[in-house]
C-alpha cells in the first residue's frame, strides 16, 4: 500500500459535553475514564476507554468498528460492522435510548438524502460488553455524544480537502470506511519516534468524489485535557494512493507555509 507520508491538516476538538455540569465527571481534576479500572492490570486511557479499546493499551480497538470472533458474512462491508443488537445486554441494569443519531455525512449508493446513523447508546453499550468492558449505564450517553462528535470533526476535516475539487464533484460523499487501531501510519510512526506520542485510534475513510474513490487516513490523538473538557486531536489527510492525492498534499504544505511565514 502507498505511503502516506508528507504534510497534513489537522483538527484541534474539545469535547462537546459540559463536565462542569455533570457530578459524574466534574469531581476530577482532569477526564478519567468512567470505567473502573482497578481491578485491570493495564488500564486504558479516557480515549481508548471511549472508543472501545481492547484490555491492552498498545492495541486499542473501536468498539463499533470490529468483528473479532464473528463471521465474515455477519460483517457489513460498508463499515466493518457486525451488526449490533438494541436488546438490553445480560447484567445491564438500566435501560438506555435505542435512538440512533443522524449524523451529516451523506452516503454513497444511495439517495440524494441519505445520511450515516450513529449507533444508539444500547448499540453503543452492547458494542462495549462485547469487547468486556462494558461502561455503568449512566455515563453512555456523553461517550456516545463524543464519540459522534469526533466523527463529525473529521468528516469536516475531508471537506476541507475535498473543497480543492469542487470544480469535480459538489457533493463527497462517504463510501466504507475501516478502523484500523493496530496500524500505525507512516505520519503516525515518524511522529512517535519524535514526539513519543501514539494515536489511539486510526479509521481509514474511503470517500466518493462523484465516481473517483479517494482514501482518507485519520488519527486520533489524546490532547491536553482543558480544565475537565477532555480534548481530541485529528489528524485527516489523503493517503498517497495516486498522483492526485500526492498533489493534494504538496498544495496544502505549500498553503500552510505561505500562512506561517508570509502573511
Amino acid at each position: 500500500m502507498p505511503g502516506d507520508h508528507s504534510d497534513t491538516a489537522s483538527s484541534r476538538a474539545s469535547c462537546p459535553v459540559n463536565h462542569n455540569a455533570s457530578a459524574a465527571v466534574a469531581p476530577h481534576s482532569r477526564p478519567e475514564c468512567p470505567v473502573d479500572h482497578t481491578q485491570q492490570q493495564q488500564a486504558p486511557s479516557f480515549a481508548q476507554s471511549l472508543l472501545g479499546s481492547s484490555k491492552k493499551a498498545e492495541a486499542p480497538k473501536c468498539p463499533v468498528d470490529h468483528a473479532d470472533g464473528e463471521t465474515s458474512a455477519a460483517i457489513n462491508p460498508l463499515n466493518m460492522m457486525p451488526q449490533l443488537t438494541q436488546d438490553m445486554h445480560t447484567g445491564q441494569t438500566v435501560p438506555l435510548s435505542t435512538e440512533r443519531e443522524f449524523s451529516t455525512i451523506p452516503r454513497s449508493n444511495t439517495d440524494d438524502e441519505a445520511v450515516w446513523e450513529y449507533p444508539s447508546p444500547q448499540q453503543f453499550y452492547n458494542a462495549l460488553a462485547r469487547k468486556n468492558m462494558a461502561a455503568p449505564e449512566e455515563y453512555v450517553d456523553v461517550m456516545v455524544d463524543i464519540h459522534n462528535f469526533l466523527n463529525e470533526g473529521a468528516w469536516n476535516e475531508v471537506l476541507k480537502w475535498e473543497a480543492r475539487h469542487k470544480s469535480e464533484c459538489l457533493v463527497p460523499r462517504l463510501a466504507r470506511l475501516q478502523g484500523r487501531p493496530r496500524d500505525l501510519s507512516p505520519m503516525a510512526r515518524i511522529s512517535s519516534w519524535i514526539h513519543g506520542v501514539r494515536p489511539f485510534d486510526r479509521h481509514d475513510w474511503y470517500v466518493d468524489r462523484c465516481g473517483k474513490q479517494v482514501r482518507y487516513v485519520i488519527d486520533y490523538y489524546e490532547g491536553v485535557p482543558e480544565g475537565d473538557n477532555p480534548v481530541f486531536n485529528l489528524v485527516v489527510r489523503p493517503a498517497i494512493d495516486d498522483f492526485g492525492s500526492l498533489a493534494d498534499r504538496a498544495k496544502q504544505l505549500w498553503d500552510d507555509a505561505k500562512e506561517k511565514y508570509f502573511k
